[in-house]
């Protein structure tokens, strides 16, 4: 163990100085790379830190540990990675598995100890560097679908050694991929009220001509003053059929370097912002992505290389001027996109002005406060990127809040005063904001001080005070009461609530607290027999389920095995 603290010290102190290890890391499962998605990819709220790698539409797979090393930190949570490993290996790296089925039996053993010790089946555990140690080729796990993964698959991280998530496939990792990144959508956009495309002062999508290549021309626009260019692309590897995330985007002006988009490397604290990376307007009421190919103010991405005003182009009247757009993937398959600029000052053209009005104004840089009748919302500095004109009323407890088409990157606070409520009636009020196209009433976080309910959400949109007096549902699923489960291996209960949602659970036999895992996508609740914590003949079981604003279920029941 001494060698191997030696060697970790070590490779911490040289590690800016090394390339990326090639022949370090393993394949972490038996069956060759194909991804779902890759590093970096764009996701609604966060860039993707690491490799979604396909297992054949099954569980179960063997996940192997890339590299010896130490477990560092295990997970097991409701949401998020559901159940994961982390491994520190003594080159300074660290390794992530994510959404698993199921441990080894060894870090089975170990866990459950933690989770009877502590009666939760949520855990988050850091064991010492010498507890548990992981050989070379070591089956770790098994691949499984926990947690908030849409279908079964391994997520696959490197981190470095301050943790910032890197692209697995630098460390020789193999995926079969010779297919060229596509674009689907070319846009330009106005720095500010003096440029102009074709005559206009807004954004405005761009006709794509694609070519025999494979590349992509854009009729030709005319433009003036400062403008930007923003893309919509997705790639794809030769034996998965759904669209991935490139790698690499570069933009060049009359032959000189403009802007470099790398996705590399990135840290957790910045993978929130890419809400300020794509045009998060266009991608609300539109669904699509568009990457924009310039930085705007509070952008603190690390992404961005070689920027050159931003990314910006001045263009000038009577000029004429290429912009091109290189996409590539981690294989480097690229696609180009040619876009012509003729330089005209122009009139703009007869456009609507909108009516401010009747719009309420955020501050980026200072605090603003929103008072109505009973309710208070505040909105802290730095809780938006600039400033904006919102549509802001209130009609009784309801609070409209603009449409959700505007990014923030901070949490903003809605106030309720409950002091005109009965207090019997106060407890059971949560706040709630409106979903989809039949407005559905889901559960914001919320917390009540006295008589002031508060809501905290990073979203714009319709919210309202909600009212829930019904309890959760409990149903036995495989068992009836005073019925023999002798042939049985599991228990399954599958727990329910239509409004504020399931905050806790507890479950018992015999009065002693049982493991139950609960999977929130199946609404599942269920004990392994294996655990060897039922061992009576007769057993009582007791299940204590609690919603988010204190209902709760108690459902008992008999049963017997031997």
């Amino acid at each position: 163990m001494k060698h191997f603290l030696l060697l970790f010290l070590l490779s911490c102190s040289v590690y800016s100085q090394t390339d990326y290890p090639q022949d370090y890391f393993r394949n972490p499962l038996d069956i060759s790379l194909v991804l779902s998605g890759t590093f970096a990819e764009l996701r609604s709220s966060h860039f993707h830190g690491g490799l979604d790698i396909k297992t054949q539409q099954r569980e179960g797979l063997k996940v192997y540990a890339a590299a010896e090393g130490y477990i560092s930190r295990i997970k097991i949570s409701h949401y998020g990675y559901g159940k994961a490993i982390y491994i520190t290996h003594p080159n300074g790296y660290t390794t992530v598995y994510g959404h698993l089925q199921k441990f080894s039996k060894r870090l089975e053993e170990y866990i459950k100890y933690c989770q009877y010790d502590r009666e939760s089946f949520e855990v988050e555990v850091f064991p010492h560097n010498e507890e548990l140690l992981i050989a070379p080729n070591e089956v770790i796990a098994y691949s499984g679908n926990t947690g908030g993964s849409g279908g079964p698959h391994l997520h696959f991280e490197i981190r470095d050694n301050q943790e910032r998530p890197m692209n697995p496939l630098l460390f020789g990792l193999e995926v079969q991929d010779t297919t060229a990144p596509y674009v689907s959508g070319v846009f330009a956009y106005p720095k500010n009220k003096d440029a102009t495309i074709n005559g206009k002062n807004k954004r405005l999508q761009l006709r794509l001509i694609p070519q025999k290549s494979g590349d992509y021309e854009v009729e030709q626009i005319t433009a003036h003053g400062e403008i930007g260019f923003g893309v919509v692309s997705n790639d794809k590897q030769d034996l998965a059929p759904n669209n991935n995330g490139v790698s690499n985007i570069q933009t060049f002006f009359n032959g000189n370097k403009s802007l470099e988009v790398d996705f590399k490397r990135f840290s957790f604290s910045e993978t929130k912002h890419i809400k300020r990376y794509v045009d998060y307007e266009h991608y609300k009421t539109q669904k699509a992505k568009i990457q924009k190919l310039f930085i705007e103010k509070n952008n603190p991405l690390s992404l961005f290389k070689d920027a050159n005003n931003k990314g910006y182009v001045r263009v000038e009247d009577s000029t004429a001027s290429v912009y091109k757009i290189r996409i590539s993937d981690y294989h480097q398959n690229e696609t180009w996109v040619t876009i012509p600029i003729n330089g005209k000052s122009e009139t703009i053209l007869n456009e609507q002005v909108e009516d401010l009005s009747n719009k309420t104004r955020l501050y980026a840089d200072k605090a603003t406060t929103l008072t109505s009748g009973y309710t208070t919302v505040n909105f802290y500095k730095n809780t938006l990127y600039e400033d904006a004109f919102i549509d802001y009323r209130v009609s009784a407890d309801t609070i409209f809040l603009h449409e959700d088409n505007i990014p923030l990157q901070k949490n903003f606070y809605i106030n309720y005063d409950l002091s005109h409520y009965k207090d019997e009636d106060q407890s059971k009020l949560f706040v709630a904001r409106f979903y989809g196209d039949y407005k559905k009433p889901y559960y914001v976080s919320s917390s009540r001080k006295g008589n002031v309910l508060t809501g905290t959400s990073r979203a714009l949109g319709r919210f309202a005070l909600a009212v829930d007096t019904i309890p959760p549902k409990i149903t036995p699923v495989n068992f009836q009461n005073k019925k023999w489960m002798s042939k049985y291996r599991y228990l399954k209960v599958k727990i329910e609530d239509d409004l504020s949602g399931i905050s806790k659970y507890r479950a018992t036999v015999n009065g002693k607290w049982i493991l139950m895992e609960y999977d929130y996508k199946t609404n599942m609740l269920v004990h392994d027999f294996n655990d060897n914590i039922v061992k009576d003949t007769k057993n009582e079981l007791k299940i204590i389920v609690t919603d988010n604003v204190g209902n709760s279920s108690t459902f008992e029941a008999t049963f017997f095995r031997k």
